[in-house]
């Protein structure tokens, strides 16, 4: 166990280095690509409730001059899709072989809003292919000989009468009480007027209007542009921003470019995506939860001390851990749907105790399942090995984790880090059955070797409910609850924690139940098999002691002697 504590103590060091390193996750973005070569870029995806707004700014557009660019045919430009199935991909596979932003008819109902930007012109063409009823605040590309904005099919926003106008009825009100006003006094009310009639030209409705020619900036042959969306009620939903190069999506062509984009996602009651809301009043409950359900534990363990083993202490540890890990966790979430971005030493706290948790449940798991300090004190070359592979496995999952939370969601390596997370994460829940699978094959043949077998069928009985215990947990977890966040709505996808939740305190609880220090336990009730090993050899070593037995008492109080072979 020495080399585990070296191990766990370089990680805890490996981590609080990483954490100096890395940010924190937040729901103000910005990304910054340099030299980039994918054809699409997952910017970000977001769950907005009615009235929620999206603000993308995009600066610092860089594109390599390349004789095999064609922006004509393969555009470059933007794509914000609102997802059929709950974080499934919008486009169908028909879509996918073809770049988005050549989509020239609807196949869904589903709201698709492209963004063509052509450099040569140095505008923005906005399509809302059924964009239903978001509304787009951005500056229009103006005519310059005719001094008029370009927008087609239809003004996105109805001429208003003056009697439509709040502003202009309270205008016509101060002007039928003050038929005549000073010079001075009409000023401010005409700048103000002027000021509402700009910022209306630059609201687009998309329910009506289907294409608007917006303003592409240029400075030191970088490009710009940004655009404010609300969502409507009919639109709310799951939205994924993507960026597109088309020209990279010819075989063997890379074309580099680069951009800093920002991008800002916030719902009328913060900054959280409409799935993870609820998540901060859930996360402190089950917190308060695994609390109690710790000192329920600890109280058991005072009440039965004389049964207790060392890795009832380690379990009670593990919970009390757990409870810590989900407050700062809620503390997280808080301070992301107040600020937009958490608090780096809270998020510190959390990512140490999202580790310890992590390292502590799978040890925990394996010594139960190697029946360290219930039924023997060492551990077996074969059983060390897998802890000497889950401890690593378990760090780097946790670091994994820890660097996904704290990289934007567009950069090159997140997905990576994504793979790697449910690899490891898959090998280390493999790794803590095979202690499990261990100790029943060696039960099994100690039952029809020995004259115990009716107790060590008991014991088997217990391990056998064990293994179907962590087989269902890690099934549920892992697989069930995933394919019911992809298929329930939107706004109900907090359901997936909160079932992950429960199914981790009712597996802690089974745990606790099935292994409780208590007289009646299977695992106390039987004789340590290996001590009897070892003392029969001792006895046996010396001539001297020919005739000597030992007594031993059993848990029903009767003597049971074990005759020298001499």
């Amino acid at each position: 166990m020495a080399e585990v504590q070296r191990g766990c103590g370089l990680a805890g060091y490996l981590l609080l280095l990483l954490l100096m390193l890395h940010g924190c996750k937040a729901r103000i973005h910005k990304l910054t690509l340099e030299n980039e070569t994918r054809f699409a870029v997952d910017l970000n995806n977001f769950g907005f409730y009615a009235n929620g707004t999206l603000d993308v700014n995009l600066t610092s557009l860089r594109l390599h001059s390349d004789p095999r660019m064609n922006y004509s045919t393969y555009p470059i430009g933007f794509t914000l899709s609102r997802s059929r199935v709950n974080g499934i991909l919008t486009l169908t596979p028909e879509e996918n072989e073809a770049c988005p932003l050549s989509l020239k008819e609807p196949t869904n109902n589903e709201p698709l809003i492209l963004f063509l930007i052509n450099v040569d012109n140095l505008s923005v063409t906005m399509k809302a292919i059924s964009g239903k009823d978001n509304v787009l605040t951005a500056e229009p590309k103006t005519d310059k000989t005719k001094g008029q904005r370009t927008a087609r099919e239809a003004p996105e926003v109805k001429p208003e009468t003056n009697a439509e106008k709040p502003g202009n009825k309270q205008a016509e009100s101060q002007k039928e009480a003050a038929p005549v006003k000073e010079k001075t006094e009409e000023q401010p009310e005409a700048k103000v007027s002027g000021e509402a009639e700009k910022v209306d030209e630059n609201k687009f409705y998309l329910e009506k209007t289907k294409e608007v020619i917006l303003a592409l900036g240029k400075v030191n042959n970088s490009y710009n542009f940004s655009f404010h969306m609300v969502i409507g009620s009919l639109a709310q939903g799951l939205y994924s921003l993507k960026f597109h190069n088309c020209n990279n999506r010819l075989p063997g062509v890379k074309l580099p470019y680069s951009f800093t984009v920002e991008v800002t996602e916030k719902n009328p009651g913060g900054y959280l995506s409409a799935p993870e809301i609820p998540l901060s009043r859930l996360y402190i409950c089950m917190a308060g939860v695994f609390f109690v359900a710790a000192m329920v534990w600890v109280y058991t363990l005072l009440k039965h001390r004389y049964s207790v083993f060392k890795i009832h202490w380690l379990m009670s540890a593990l919970a009390f851990t757990k409870s810590m890990s989900l407050v700062f966790h809620s503390i997280n979430f808080h301070f992301i749907n107040t600020k937009g971005h958490t608090i780096e030493g809270w998020a510190v706290m959390y990512y140490i105790t999202h580790l310890l948790k992590g390292a502590l449940l799978f040890i925990t798991l394996a010594l139960i399942g190697t029946g360290w300090a219930f039924v023997k004190y060492i551990l077996s070359d074969k059983e060390k090995k897998i802890f000497m592979i889950v401890i690593p496995l378990q760090v780097l999952a946790n670091v994994a984790y820890i660097i996904i939370e704290s990289t934007e969601e567009g950069s090159s390596d997140y997905y990576l880090w994504k793979e790697i997370l449910f690899l490891v994460d898959l090998i280390c829940c493999g790794a803590i059955l095979f202690p499990v699978v261990w100790s029943i094959r060696h039960l099994q043949e100690a039952s029809s070797t020995d004259g115990k077998a009716a107790m060590n069928l008991e014991k088997l009985k217990l391990f056998r409910h064990y293994y179907v215990m962590i087989v269902c947990y890690i099934y549920f977890t892992r697989i069930i609850a995933i394919l019911l966040k992809v298929t329930m709505p939107f706004q109900w996808q907090w359901c997936y924690e909160f079932l992950v939740e429960v199914s981790t305190l009712i597996f802690f609880v089974m745990t606790g139940y099935k292994f409780r220090p208590a007289s009646n336990n299977p695992y106390l009730q039987l004789p340590q098999d290996e001590e009897d090993v070892e003392m029969d050899e001792v006895v046996t070593e010396s001539g001297a002691l020919e005739g000597i037995s030992k007594v031993k008492k059993t848990s029903n109080g009767r003597e049971r002697q074990k005759e020298s072979t001499f």
